[in-house]
């Protein structure tokens, strides 16, 4: 049980020789160890996940997460230890980069585990996308070939409209020489006379004129018409060509997770309940020594500490007096400059 305890000791970053004398202290920075710990664990977790969804092989996501947690686990522990208690309004201030940093270790732990506690929606929700994907593709395709047939039938389409008006035209000189002709129309006498003679040759010159664009045109129409049936087929093979993979990494299923948040109030609560616990799990051993009272553990700690910061003192001072002894045969200029100097550094340190 000892080594368990001390185990726990060492996780919490606490000195084992002075927590020893402090029996009272124990519990508190036990529990600090299994927290840190856990929350090590959860990241281990997390980040295997993560990497699974990256390299999808077990052992690399495993090593990689293993890896990921250990490193979570140590900083944790270096968070906690690295405060000290002293007067509440230091300590909280010493605490915010800390916070922070806290934080941002529960977001980045929380959301693989989101995406693995969501798992059977966010599948769903990527089968939704990867419709929407190729659905898209399709209407890209679809808009891409339909600006090329347009162009091609306006083309089209003016050649026939040229054809169509020099027909009209043909029809109604016919029409003309014809009522010439039954006395319907023009002069209004049955016989043929010169006037007819005129409106005939005028009919067959347009006919004529019809021949010839037609003779000219219809290899055109017929090309037009051929490239109309190739945009087509080149259409349908395009879209029976599409091949979108199954989208499954890290950012589709961010992204799945998020549009299901927006559409289902449940699953964002959900979610937003499970960042929370994440961070309350993180910070929480920054609050506890926040907000627990100085212990004994903290006096013996301090006392550690300052003993070394004493020497420290003590040396420094010892030194600068040792020296300024044997600069006692410089130049009085050379004197008051090393005394001012070594004075200088005794007071920044």
């Amino acid at each position: 049980m000892n080594k368990i305890r001390n185990f726990f000791w060492y996780c919490s970053g606490a000195d084992i020789n002075l927590l020893t004398q402090c029996p009272t202290d124990s519990s508190k920075y036990v529990g600090i160890g299994v927290t840190i710990i856990f929350t090590g664990l959860f990241a281990a977790l997390s980040a295997a996940y993560a990497f699974f969804t990256v390299f999808d092989h077990y052992f690399i996501a495993i090593g990689l997460g293993l890896l990921w947690g250990l490193m979570i686990f140590n900083l944790d522990r270096f968070i906690v230890s690295s405060m000290r208690k002293s007067k509440l309004k230091e300590e909280f201030l010493m605490a915010i980069p800390r916070l922070v940093l806290a934080l941002l270790i529960s977001i980045v732990i929380a959301k693989p585990l989101e995406l693995k506690i969501f798992e059977k929606e966010i599948n769903a929700e990527l089968g939704v996308m990867q419709a929407e994907m190729v659905a898209a593709e399709k209407e890209k395709i679809i808009t891409q070939i339909n600006q090329q047939k347009e162009s091609v039938s306006k083309e089209l389409n003016s050649i026939k409209n040229e054809i169509a008006l020099k027909e009209k035209e043909r029809n109604e000189l016919r029409e003309l020489a014809r009522r010439e002709a039954d006395g319907t129309g023009g002069t209004m006498k049955r016989n043929p006379g010169p006037i007819y003679q005129i409106k005939k040759a005028n009919a067959d010159q347009s006919e004529k004129e019809l021949q010839q664009l037609l003779a000219q045109n219809n290899p055109i129409i017929q090309n037009k018409i051929s490239q109309l049936n190739q945009l087509d087929s080149l259409q349908a093979a395009e879209i029976s060509a599409l091949n979108i993979k199954d989208i499954g990494g890290p950012a589709a299923r961010l992204e799945a997770l998020d549009r299901l948040a927006d559409k289902s109030t449940a699953i964002w609560w959900a979610n937003a309940f499970i960042v929370f616990l994440f961070i309350a799990i993180e910070t929480s051993p920054i609050f506890v020594k926040l907000i627990s009272k100085k212990g004994p553990y903290d006096y013996l700690l301090f006392n550690e500490e300052y003993k070394f910061k004493t020497e420290a003192y003590q040396y420094r001072a010892s030194t600068h007096d040792s020296i300024k002894k044997a600069a006692s045969n410089l130049a009085d200029k050379e004197k008051k400059y090393l005394k001012s100097r070594l004075d200088i550094d005794l007071e920044d340190s």
